[in-house]
């Protein structure tokens, strides 16, 4: 929430006011909507004697290319952009384990930004079982009907089981959002964040608070863009993490374990507390705070520190509080503080450039790739310490970062096609335009009902 100079700070109390009102009016306008997504044709239809065409006999014609050639299932079918948002339902928001039906609203909220911000056809699949294996399974028979999959809200370690078990086993992109959408994020807000003040990232010190699905994930992708493993230190709500706890098993978390062998070369031990002194920077992914963070905890980091206080809805520490202890760069995960992190600026460009290229899978390369590109857009269009990312609405971002994985993809050899930068360029921003144009005519229309006013739904 910015304030003029001289105004109040909101208060505390105010703050919470405004994080609890989409959740007051979410349920009401769920209802009168009936939920968030439907499926339109794309095609003419000029008259019933299309469905020639479109139907029987017509398109037995298609479906015999198809058979000789199951690829082209990806030009005569919209297979090209339908993603598959598949959930167990076992680590929804900050809910935990849901359920399958409850965790609808969320998979259609992922659809819907898919839709909007990436033109992607997204579907909500909530599965009624807790496996890793089945879950994989189920992956890989929905794959000739989709050209990727998008993992949401699946527990850890679980998650990271399932997603290297299917990206290894099917021939098209999966990707856990919570994982890797976030790691990209938060990677673009540090790259941004060490430039503002003047420090190396890869040689600096860098704490992840939190030891879940988004942090392990960044710990990787920082390593893979050439953080040292050493300057990394993870935390978790035991402490921090290092090479000696035996509560940490190989054979129970891998991931988790593997981490511990690599990271915290200074061999740190004690509370998370000490995962503070001295270092450049802070991403916390951990229990919604506030005061999950002590001030005092910020004051013992390095001068011209960065923190990254994720949780939603409340981040571990209220941005203004950081900023008093010292820190210089301060970033939430909410839209109504500067340098929201979200990780809606990932996942419906990236996906958007891999299914350009009928992309065979999607690496953490793409990632850093998607990360550089949303770093280099905010700091073109100018950047100061209250604005490293860009946001939501500036558009025109997803197109570039959209190409910049379209073509990490080809470089890597996973695309199947290869089309120019500039196709690719003019294809996406159609694309996404078209999204963006057809719900505003939609509503222009009245084909969406223009929502209530909100003193009706709150009564």
């Amino acid at each position: 929430m910015a304030t003029k100079e001289n105004e109040p700070k909101p208060t505390a109390e105010e703050l919470l006011a405004k994080a609890k009102k989409p959740a007051q009016l979410s349920p009401s306008m769920h209802r009168f909507y009936e939920g968030k997504m439907q499926v339109i044709p794309k095609c003419v239809i000029r008259s019933v004697d299309d469905f020639a065409i479109w139907y029987t006999p017509g398109v037995a014609a298609a479906c015999k290319e198809i058979q000789a050639n199951p690829d082209k299932s990806f030009e005569l079918t919209n297979r090209w952009n339908y993603v598959a948002v598949v959930t167990d339902g076992t680590r929804v928001l900050g809910l935990g384990n849901i359920g399958p039906e409850a965790a609808m609203p969320v998979m259609e909220g992922k659809a819907l930004i898919f839709k909007y911000l990436g033109g992607v056809d997204a579907f909500p699949i909530c599965l009624r079982t807790k496996d890793p294996n089945e879950i994989v399974k189920i992956c890989k028979t929905l794959e000739p009907t989709f050209g990727g999959i998008n993992l949401e809200d699946i527990e850890k370690p679980k998650c990271f089981q399932v997603l290297e078990q299917a990206r290894s086993e099917m021939q098209i992109p999966v990707w856990h959002d919570d994982q890797q959408g976030t790691a990209t994020v938060i990677l673009a807000g540090l790259i941004n964040s060490f430039k503002l003040v003047g420090k190396k990232p890869k040689e600096s010190l860098i704490t992840l608070v939190g030891s879940g699905a988004a942090n392990l994930r960044t710990a990787y992708v920082l390593i893979k863009w050439g953080v040292k493993p050493g300057n990394i230190i993870l935390a978790d709500s035991k402490g921090v993490v290092h090479k000696n706890r035996k509560d940490i098993i190989k054979n129970e978390d891998p991931w988790k374990y593997e981490l511990t062998q690599k990271t915290n070369s200074e061999n740190r031990t004690g509370t998370i507390q000490e995962a503070f002194k001295g270092v450049d920077a802070v991403v916390a992914a951990s229990q919604p705070g506030p005061d999950t963070i002590k001030k005092e905890w910020i004051k013992s980091m390095a001068d011209n520190s960065i923190v990254f206080a994720c949780a939603n809805p409340i981040p571990e520490i209220w941005p203004w509080e950081a900023e008093e202890a010292g820190a210089k760069i301060v970033a939430t995960g909410r839209s109504d503080f500067a340098n929201q992190v979200n990780n809606s600026l990932g996942f419906p460009a990236i996906f958007r450039g891999v299914l350009d290229v009928k992309a065979k899978t999607i690496t953490d390369d793409m990632c850093i790739a998607a990360a550089t590109e949303l770093a280099n857009y905010a700091e073109e269009r100018g950047m100061n310490e209250k604005d490293i990312l860009p946001r939501m609405d500036e558009w025109e971002v997803f197109p570039r970062e959209a190409v910049a994985c379209a073509l990490k993809s080809i470089e890597q050899g996973v695309a199947r096609i290869k089309p120019s930068r500039q196709e690719l360029y003019d294809r996406a921003s159609t694309i996404i335009s078209n999204a963006r144009q057809s719900t505003e005519l939609l509503m222009k229309h009245g084909l969406i009902k223009q929502a209530p006013k909100e003193k009706d739904l709150l009564k």
